[in-house]
């Protein structure tokens, strides 16, 4: 890939989200259907691959102190804009939580498992108003619309090719090593806007620290009893920046954060750890601009093979990227940067993800924890071995070894998750 196409990418990925990316898209995927259909919906229909209806059911959506998709394909409806993409419920103020909450309580919003598609990652909404109907897919990509179908036909089909297995990126479109290298010599105009993610997450982070939310994680440890358990220093800092930012953002905040490949979480993940590390370790401007790309750029690589939602939980994919950002901010080169994905791979492969939820703060955090203590191991020259569990000398052998285990091997885990999120019996079910 050349300089180009590898900005393009960047662009494509990394883009601002409120609230988490899951119930955002079933939102605008409400929201292109409801304006298809020219007028307020009286009954909504909405069927989800397992994998959107596992990261959607226990998280916050922002603005409305509720959770779960019920209100978010209702403010999808009615006051959703789909030109604003993950951003769709940028406008809910108190008045619309308030109508949507009367809407529901007189119009049904069905929501279920599709039995239309084999994709991971697949939406398909039917508004109905009267005899009039519309609809709406958005699959494989958080804002990918394939099919939009109004009152009078079809206006929108993308259709093709849905449901095959889709090709992986052809051997040399990426490798670490080209990540690596257009991270540190591309010119740095053409990447400063990266800078973007650091603005929007730092800020999420510091917003976080004027509320509580979720399980107050990041609070906690910037708390005197953190304080005293963890000292004052760059490791808990790192922990505290990253994990409140998520702590908000899984609480319904209406805080907009950098995403990456379709996750705000991932993006976080990606983005603090590197400027809280840079900020302490008084990195230039220009190292810590390159830094972020490394990290992001990798996360994006890593996720090209694993596909944009899986058992294996993102926030190893993204810490591996930050961990790549903090070697090469300790004074790292390439070999040292392999040597930090291969300890990531190593400690972290076959974290599972059970769902979009606020406690996903406590995953993150052990994502970052992990992150930092790679690159302290890397710029030492110490990496994990080739005769050691997943880990082989070629480092993009490593990292589709551990997209592999994630997309393939961990389907029956997978599946067996979800089933034991919809069958649990505590107080909230019954």
């Amino acid at each position: 890939m050349d300089n180009k196409q590898i900005i393009a990418l960047i662009k494509r990925e990394v883009v601002p989200a409120i609230g988490c990316t899951e119930p955002a898209a079933v939102a605008l995927c409400t929201a292109y259907a409801t304006e298809a259909l020219g007028l307020r919906p009286e009954r909504i229909d909405v069927s989800l691959s397992a994998n959107m209806l596992k990261n959607a059911m226990g998280v916050g959506i922002p603005g409305t102190g509720m959770t779960g998709l019920p209100i978010a394909v209702a403010l999808g409806a009615l006051i959703g804009k789909s030109a604003n993409g993950l951003e769709v419920l940028k406008d809910v103020c108190p008045q619309a939580v308030e109508e949507a909450k009367a809407w529901l309580e007189s119009n049904p919003v069905h929501i279920g498992l599709t039995a239309d598609s084999d994709e991971v990652l697949y939406i398909d909404v039917t508004c109905t108003a009267g005899e009039k109907r519309a609809r709406a897919v958005i699959a494989r990509d958080h804002t990918r619309l394939v099919y939009l179908e109004g009152p009078d036909g079809p206006e929108v089909d993308r259709r093709a090719g849905l449901g095959q297995q889709q090709e992986e990126a052809a051997e040399g479109d990426l490798t670490l090593r080209r990540v690596f290298e257009f991270a540190t010599t591309a010119p740095l105009e053409d990447i400063e806007f990266i800078n973007e993610s650091r603005r929007l997450n730092e800020a999420a982070a510091e917003a976080a620290l004027k509320g509580n939310y979720g399980h107050e994680l990041g609070k906690t440890l910037s708390r005197p009893l953190g304080k005293g358990i963890m000292g004052d220093s760059i490791f808990s800092h790192i922990i505290s920046a990253t994990s409140s930012a998520c702590d908000a953002r899984m609480a319904g905040a209406m805080i907009p954060v950098m995403s990456n490949s379709g996750s705000g979480n991932q993006g976080i993940a990606a983005t603090l750890p590197v400027v809280v590390f840079a900020r302490e370790n008084h990195n230039t401007e220009e190292e810590l601009t390159r830094a972020l790309v490394l990290s992001h750029l990798t996360a994006i690589y890593i996720k090209q093979s694993l596909g944009k939602l899986s058992c294996l939980c993102g926030c190893v994919v993204a810490s591996t990227g930050s961990s790549c950002g903090m070697t090469y901010l300790m004074g790292g080169g390439y070999d040292q940067v392999a040597a930090s994905v291969k300890n990531m791979i190593a400690n972290l492969a076959g974290m599972v993800c059970d769902g979009a939820k606020p406690s996903c703060a406590l995953k993150v955090s052990s994502g970052v924890s992990t992150a930092v203590l790679s690159a302290m191991l890397a710029v030492q020259n110490h990496s994990v071995s080739s005769v050691e569990g997943l880990i082989e000398d070629d480092v993009d052998r490593c990292i589709h070894n551990l997209t592999r285990l994630g997309s393939v091997g961990m389907q029956e885990t997978d599946k067996m998750v979800l089933d034991i999120m919809t069958h649990k019996k505590n107080s909230a079910n019954e």
